[in-house]
């Protein structure tokens, strides 16, 4: 399917659009009917048959790989990203002749493209059908996006990711009223190895790997990137993580949303910052705890009544029929050579109340008991209990969260 991008008048826009979901609309039939499954006698030759092809070069027409980024820059400008990009962000002095919605869109293009280098922009300015998809005569190459890169201090990182947070807003104002529901923000942390040796702000983590350890706050929603804020490999995760919590909060608000749901591992627990959240009205929150003796203490002082049965939802549904589940290979390897293994025996679930140190409030702690056995080959070696906390917010019910 070759791509023609070409300017239409805008009184025959939507005479275009409807033409092409026509025959979009075709060729899905059309290939549905194509690959259906239609039993019929064994064949006398392979599928593929193909015996006459040609190439050829079209004069006046272009294919392009990455057909979509033509439709992905007109809606840039359409929801208003390039302008207030502009209007916004300032790291060029004097604009000859890009600007910097130019260099950002160059980046990302690049990447969606699939380049996975500032070096590999070099292919992308020497495609003539791929200029012409953007409507450029050229993009910066990538000496001049690296420089442009160099040019971004903290607080224009910063500015960046608001701009696109204010765009979101706007397309947000647009989604149907069950989207406003309730806001569901995820908080994590990951390390991302490195193999320069000149990259500023680059140390070892704790796992001996060089590179970086980025926060990213995103919206479970949607899966979108809220704010993403770059540190050292050698940083805790927590580290910043209240700050841009705040942040997204914030934009959660001022988009619409009535409730906002915070949930992190036990890196983010943030207990000193809990009794200013939950006295906010609009927030709950699901945190991970660290295993504490504490914490294990008090677990084992419930009485038996106040554990029940875990019954966890399945991961999905089958539409169709179950299938035959082949037989296993794995543990019988495990078992033959007397590997130690940890087999899942029992999971309760209980809760009390519990107030953090750093807190004035007592708030609901969730706790989930394993019983596991250690086996090594076909041997029952011993059974352990282990423990897993979750922090909650009271007020939100009595219902059990997945987090």
């Amino acid at each position: 399917m070759v791509i023609v991008l070409k300017r239409t008048p805008r009184r025959n826009r939507k005479k275009t659009w409807e033409r092409t979901r026509r025959l979009l609309r075709q060729r899905q039939r059309r290939i549905l009917d194509r690959i259906a499954h239609r039993p019929g006698p064994p064949g006398d030759e392979p599928m593929m048959t193909a015996t006459n092809i040609h190439y050829e070069r079209g004069e006046r027409v272009g294919g392009l790989a990455a057909g979509g980024l033509g439709a992905l820059l007109l809606l840039a400008r359409q929801i208003g990203w390039i302008r207030d990009l502009d209007h916004q962000l300032h790291l060029l002095k004097v604009h000859l002749p890009y600007h910097e919605s130019d260099h950002v869109l160059n980046i990302a293009f690049n990447i969606l493209a699939g380049g996975q280098r500032l070096e590999h922009i070099e292919w992308r300015r020497n495609d003539e059908v791929f200029l012409n998809a953007l409507g450029a005569q050229r993009i910066p190459d990538p000496t001049t996006a690296g420089d442009f890169c160099r040019r971004f201090t903290e607080t224009d990182v910063v500015t960046l990711m608001e701009v696109f947070n204010g765009v979101r807003c706007r397309v947000w104002a647009e989604q149907p009223a069950p989207f406003f529901q309730e806001a569901i923000l995820d908080v994590d942390g990951t390390l991302v190895a490195t193999d320069g040796e000149c990259k500023q702000g680059i140390d070892i983590a704790y796992n001996g790997v060089w590179g970086y350890h980025p926060l990213l706050i995103s919206l479970a929603n949607t899966a979108e990137p809220l704010y993403l804020v770059n540190r050292s490999g050698n940083r805790p995760s927590h580290e910043q993580a209240a700050v841009y919590l705040d942040k997204a909060i914030e934009l959660c608000r001022r988009a619409g949303f009535p409730t906002i749901f915070l949930r992190g591992d036990t890196d983010f627990t943030q207990t000193q910052h809990l009794d200013r959240w939950e006295e906010a009205g609009d927030l709950r929150f699901l945190f991970g705890m660290d295993a504490q003796p504490q914490l294990i203490q008090l677990a084992q002082q419930l009485p038996a009544e106040s554990y029940s049965f875990l019954e966890r939802p399945p991961r999905y549904a089958i539409k169709t029929v179950p299938r035959q589940r082949p037989e296993r290979i794995k543990p019988e390897i495990v078992r033959q050579r007397r590997f130690e293994t940890i087999h899942l025996l029992e999971e309760m679930v209980g809760e009390f109340d519990y107030r953090p140190l750093a807190c004035q409030k007592s708030y609901r702690m969730i706790v989930v008991r394993k019983r596991l056995g250690i086996d090594k080959g076909s041997v029952r070696l011993r059974e352990e209990v282990r423990y897993y906390f979750c922090l909650f917010r009271l007020s939100c019910g009595r219902e059990i969260l997945y987090a």
